[in-house]
């Protein structure tokens, strides 16, 4: 009789603790998520050190990568304008063209875009770099110096990223819509009234409202679970990697989450 349940209670004991460190995961990453959004509210996280380390992450995480990030946008704006326009007047449906451009470029890739480069430029480096301070003890040090890490070294982190990922979004966004009607239209003013025509009737009250709050859930997102996966993912060098590993699993899946609950809204 042990020799049967003997597998089965092994098996069955090992995906009890992988449910349990799962849970225990999601509950660091949604407790770091409340504690950072209690501090972005809290004037004593804007003391005078604390602006200064947060002007830097803003800054470092935001300006070299915006003018790079600009004009891939405008090119890929221009490519896609011109095949988009080329199909669609092949097949007598060049009226919805210029409609199917701002749909698939403003509202679904360029959110998306803007997120993962911040992640892969900004938010993966700064979580590895916390990492390195977790490991080190800084930010043990830290608090036996009576300064809270979280406030000093993750919150300007979190912030940068998200700052950053927005403004790049939004930007871009302004950057696709004045490149796609000067490929269409060129360098005139006739078709002003009709592209602004097209841009309200795209961009309704509710469609603007899903782009906005996506917008803000990926930034968040990618902000804040490498950070997450930086101070709770220390337990050895094998289970850090794979703490690491768990964490861009764990980020592209809310990005993923995030982007069909928007297309489910968006188009049902």
């Amino acid at each position: 009789m042990m020799l049967t349940t003997g597998p089965w209670h092994s098996r069955l004991t090992r995906t009890g603790r992988a449910a349990l460190l799962w849970l225990a995961e999601w509950w660091q990453l949604l407790h770091l998520g409340a504690v950072i959004l209690v501090l972005s509210f809290s004037p004593s996280s804007y003391s005078r050190k604390n602006r200064v380390v947060l002007s830097r992450h803003i800054y470092a995480s935001t300006a070299p990568i915006l003018l790079g990030f600009s004009l891939l946008c405008a090119l890929v704006t221009v490519v896609l304008t011109r095949i988009v326009m080329v199909t669609a007047l092949s097949y007598g449906l060049s009226q919805y063209a210029l409609q199917v451009v701002i749909r698939v470029l403003v509202l679904e890739l360029i959110p998306l875009t803007a997120a993962l480069f911040v992640a892969l430029r900004c938010t993966i480096p700064d979580g590895a770099e916390l990492t390195a301070l977790q490991s080190a003890g800084e930010l043990e040090r830290m608090r036996r110096r009576g300064v809270e890490p979280i406030g000093r070294e993750v919150l300007p982190r979190v912030v940068a990223g998200m700052f950053s990922g927005i403004t790049l979004a939004a930007l871009s966004s302004v950057v696709a819509l004045m490149v796609a009607y000067l490929t269409v239209y060129g360098f005139t003013l006739s078709g002003l009234p009709g592209y602004t025509r097209l841009f309200g009737q795209v961009f309704a009250p509710a469609v603007t409202l899903i782009f906005v709050l996506k917008t803000v859930l990926f930034c968040l997102a990618v902000s804040l679970i490498p950070m997450a996966s930086a101070l709770y993912g220390m337990r050895g060098a094998s289970v850090r990697t794979s703490a690491e590993m768990r964490g861009l699993v764990r980020m592209f899946a809310v990005v993923l989450l995030i982007e069909v609950a928007s297309l489910v809204g968006n188009y049902y």
